[in-house]
């Protein structure tokens, strides 16, 4: 079998991109606010490096190729880019002033929709993205149970609390990092043993209740009990998967509700908004505990929340996106299966949320792998990394687009499996890991 190489050349395709980054990179380290949106995560030479704009489910870069985006903002975007109810939200905010010197009506009416639709909430306060949020809710906890070790599982954010405790640790004191402790998924056994080795230290478990994994039947119940019984507080990040799982959030869905929760990227369809929320008696404490700043009340991120909300609960977009997920997830399994790559590729999570995993082989390690799906996917018009976020813009039409795609890209993966030198198709310098989150 032969595999064509490229009809546009990679520095013609992205050439405006790979000119900016330069000049980007004079004045920004990397180019770029966020890692996983920097050149460490997009291979150089065949990705588009900047974007332009987006439209519904898809995003224009500066050299005006369209893409269907499935990174949509690392999760974001729920509705869609540029959402017109969301726009006419913000511009008429727009029009009434963006930051006061006492608080909007807004807070309160945001809060409101957040206590009716997640189980764990009768308190909220706000934060402007996801690391506000889990650290505020750290800090709460420790002041709620007067002790300081913090028990983590999953991705919580870039401060010290929690960075320390990964190999992206530089900066932090050693005085901080010590006192972050990192637990497996589904092993409860291990919860319960660090707790008894720093019996009466524990302040609370941190972690995603659910992400590419499931728990395991019974899991999460057991969790919060042994949380409960050790004298620490449960607390749910779901940065990600609140108001993306389900209307009432992961918690909803699984049916296990935490002491806090925090909650971020499905609040405002990408408008700068999270927050914490939980019990009223932990809460409460809130008045005391500092997490307080300038634009914790902005207005337009909580118009575009307010009108997001309402547009989830009227329009059942949450439904709408799992239903495409779950025919998204299923497709790619069955192609999976078809061009041979069972073991090699996988396709896990919830339908909202999927990720393709890629395993080593010989000559083929997983990120040359990863490299070489990016590179076709962008080519054929798909951007993504090997996630599928599904917004409520997507469409029956955009999945067989990417199917289509996947049609073209797998049969490449498999003939770089096969020949056993993954570096014959790649274009450019294979990706190597940021650091492990989950």
């Amino acid at each position: 079998m032969t595999h064509s190489k490229p009809r546009t050349a990679p520095s013609t395709r992205y050439a405006a991109s790979e000119k900016f980054l330069q000049r980007a990179e004079r004045v920004i380290p990397l180019g770029s606010q966020t890692f996983s949106k920097s050149r460490t995560q997009f291979p150089l030479g065949v990705s588009p490096l900047f974007a332009d704009r987006g439209e519904g489910a898809y995003l224009y870069d500066i050299d005006n190729n369209r893409y269907l985006d499935f990174i949509c903002s690392l999760g974001a975007i729920t509705l869609g880019h540029a959402d017109p109810d969301m726009t006419a939200a913000v511009v008429k905010q727009l029009g009434l002033g963006v930051v006061f010197s006492l608080p909007s009506r807004l807070e309160a009416e945001v809060a409101e929709r957040i206590v009716d639709r997640v189980p764990c909430a009768e308190m909220v306060r706000f934060g402007k993205n996801g690391s506000d949020a889990t650290a505020g809710a750290i800090r709460l906890a420790r002041a709620f149970t007067g002790r300081e070790r913090v028990a983590v599982c999953g991705y919580h954010g870039w401060q010290d609390w929690y960075i320390g405790a990964t190999s992206r640790h530089l900066g932090v004191p050693e005085s901080t990092r010590a006192l972050t402790h990192t637990i497996a998924y589904n092993d409860v056994a291990a919860l319960d043993a660090l707790f008894n080795e720093y019996p009466g230290e524990f302040s609370a478990l941190i972690m995603e209740p659910m992400n590419f994994v499931d728990p395991r039947p019974g899991y999460l119940s057991e969790v919060k009990s042994c949380c409960h019984k050790h004298g620490a507080l449960l607390i749910f990040d779901e940065v990600v998967t609140g108001f993306r799982y389900a209307p009432g959030t992961a918690q909803e869905l699984l049916g296990v509700t935490p002491d806090l929760v925090t909650l971020g990227k499905g609040l405002a369809n990408g408008f700068p908004l999270s927050a914490i929320a939980g019990r009223a008696d932990v809460m409460k404490l809130m008045e005391e505990v500092f997490f307080s700043f300038t634009m914790g009340g902005e207005t337009l991120s909580l118009a575009s929340a307010r009108a997001c909300l309402d547009k989830q609960y009227e329009k059942d977009t949450l439904n709408a996106i799992e239903r495409l997920g779950d025919r998204l997830k299923a497709d790619v399994g069955e192609r999976i299966r078809t061009h041979g790559l069972e073991g090699i590729l996988s396709i896990v999570g919830h339908p909202s949320w999927t990720l393709i995993g890629f395993a080593d082989r010989p000559g083929a390690t997983a990120f040359e792998l990863k490299t070489l799906y990016m590179q076709e996917c962008f080519r054929r018009g798909i951007l993504s990394f090997g996630v599928h976020f599904i917004s409520y813009a997507m469409t029956e039409a955009d999945i067989d687009f990417a199917l289509a795609a996947y049609d073209e890209i797998f049969p490449i993966l498999a003939a770089a499996v096969e020949t056993g030198d993954c570096r014959r198709f790649l274009e450019c310098e294979p990706l190597v890991p940021l650091f492990k989150v989950r």
